[in-house]
Order: structure tokens, then C-alpha cells, then sequence
């Protein structure tokens, strides 16, 4: 279907993509001196999922990891063709690709879809986190083709009260472990029924690279908050 502009300037597509973002499960992304936290809920909706095979964030690079919120199956084709973008410049370039690029193509990606023909936009926002010469990024793309940086944010279900609930929490000097203590306590704002290491996923990236918490990791976390 192709998005046609209507007399008011609205594109009612988009609007209905962004309305399948804030349907879904919620994603928080926070800055930290020393790296970037993801944190997303997990849902399942049944108790007999094999809940190991459910994933909210991946890997693009050794650097740059990714989650969002919105629908499942349009996050796949952009994480497949985020790697592609990212192994054609390594060919290239035999190096990294800077996440600022990255999130750029991405964001063109995501554009192209809201004027073509045949296609309607993605139904997720993405969270990108990354290392670029030592400094970390947090950047957000919506299913317009829009992008933009953040210190922290929230997306997803209760995005609203997740972004106040980090406005007061948020500080430039936030340690690492700090940011992923506001990033569970801000998921916790929202959270439907009782939080636990299956049903959320958190990854950090640093200089070291991008990885996801093991279980027993975000356990651990979740004891100490308690």
C-alpha cells in the first residue's frame, strides 16, 4: 500500500505503525560514563513456550547491539539487514561500522518503506547501542525513517511514565551498574505481574563489546534491588 499524505499533513500509516510501537512490550535505553544498557521485557504468551528461543535484543556488530519495541517479526528483517549493511562496509573498509553510520542507512531503510509501493512501514522503533572512538551512543529510529540521540529513553507500553520516571533518576556520572539498576527499576514502573530473570533481557555495551546478561547475572540484579 502506498502512504498517501492526507489534507490535515498526517500520514495515517505511520501514525499506525507508531500506535503498534506503544502497543508493545517496553524497551529502556540509558547512557552511562561507561557504556549503554538495553533493557526490554520479554512476553510470552503462553506458559508452554520454550521461552530460550524468544530473543529481544541482538548482536550487529562486536560493538552495537540492538532491541526494540513494536512487532517481532519487522524487527528481524531489520537486525538481518542491519548485518548485512554492517558486513558490507567491513569488506570495504576492514573495519567497524561507526553506529552513527549504521543508524543512519538503518533509518533510510525504514524510510524507504513509508513511500514504496507494495510495502507499508516497519511496525517496531529500534534502540541502537554502540561505541564509536571510545564515546557511547544511544540512538533511537522510529518507522518514519526518524532518528535521534538520546542520555536515556523509553519506548514501548507505558513509555510516558517510563521517560518521567527517568527524567528524575538520570544523571551524566551514572556508573554502568548504576544505569542497569534505573534501567530494571524504570521497566519496573509498568511491569505486569511479578518480574523475573525469563521475562526481561538486559545488554550492556562497553569498550569491550556489546553482550546480553546471562540469567543468573540479571538475577542477581534483581535480588539486590529487592
Amino acid at each position: 500500500a502506498v502512504v498517501s499524505t492526507q489534507s490535515t499533513g498526517k500520514l495515517v500509516q505511520i501514525e499506525y505503525a507508531i500506535a503498534a510501537v506503544a502497543a508493545g512490550a517496553p524497551s529502556i535505553g540509558i547512557k552511562s560514563k561507561t557504556g549503554v544498557v538495553l533493557a526490554a521485557e520479554k512476553k510470552t504468551k503462553s506458559l508452554l513456550y520454550d521461552d530460550t528461543t524468544i530473543t529481544k535484543m541482538e548482536m550487529i556488530t562486536k560493538h552495537c547491539g540492538i532491541t526494540y519495541s513494536g512487532m517481532g517479526p519487522d524487527f528481524r528483517i531489520l537486525v538481518r539487514k542491519a548485518r548485512k549493511i554492517a558486513q558490507q562496509y567491513y569488506l570495504q573498509y576492514d573495519e567497524e561500522i561507526p553506529v552513527s553510520q549504521l543508524v543512519q542507512r538503518i533509518a533510510y531503510v525504514m524510510q524507504e518503506y513509508t513511500h514504496s509501493g507494495g510495502v507499508r512501514p516497519f511496525g517496531v522503533s529500534l534502540l541502537v547501542a554502540g561505541f564509536d572512538d571510545e564515546v557511547p551512543y544511544l540512538v533511537q529510529c522510529d518507522p518514519s525513517g526518524a532518528y535521534f540521540a538520546w542520555k536515556a529513553t523509553a519506548m514501548g507500553k507505558n513509555h510516558i511514565n517510563g521517560k518521567t520516571f527517568l527524567e528524575k533518576r538520570y544523571n551524566a556520572d551514572l556508573e554502568l551498574e548504576d544505569a542497569v539498576h534505573t534501567a530494571i527499576l524504570t521497566l519496573k514502573e509498568g511491569f505486569e505481574g511479578q518480574m523475573t530473570e525469563d521475562n526481561i533481557e538486559i545488554g550492556i555495551s562497553t569498550t569491550a563489546g556489546f553482550r546480553k546478561l546471562t540469567r543468573s547475572e540479571i538475577k542477581d540484579y534483581l535480588a539486590a534491588l529487592n
